[in-house]
């Protein structure tokens, strides 16, 4: 019963932290760390955190740059 809002409360947690910072690098960082550990507290539910936390990485990154690039107006 916990696990069903545990997930959600992390989730909810990663996007509320993730993109700090004010470079580009920063951004980019600090969403792959946040989602390599969302990632890796995911994937451990299905005995593959490694996996997950790789996929989270990736996907933080690439998520923190697009985040820098709209708060310049580079993209909409």
């Amino acid at each position: 019963m916990t696990t069903r809002f545990t997930i959600p409360a992390c989730a909810l947690a990663l996007l509320a932290l993730s993109a700090c910072g004010t470079t580009t690098g920063e951004r980019a960082g600090s969403g792959a760390l946040l989602g390599a550990a969302g990632g890796a507290l995911i994937g451990s539910l299905s005995a593959n955190a490694g996996a997950g936390a790789l996929i989270g990485a990736g996907a933080g990154a690439l998520g923190g740059y697009l985040f820098d690039q709209h708060a310049k107006g580079n993209i909409d």
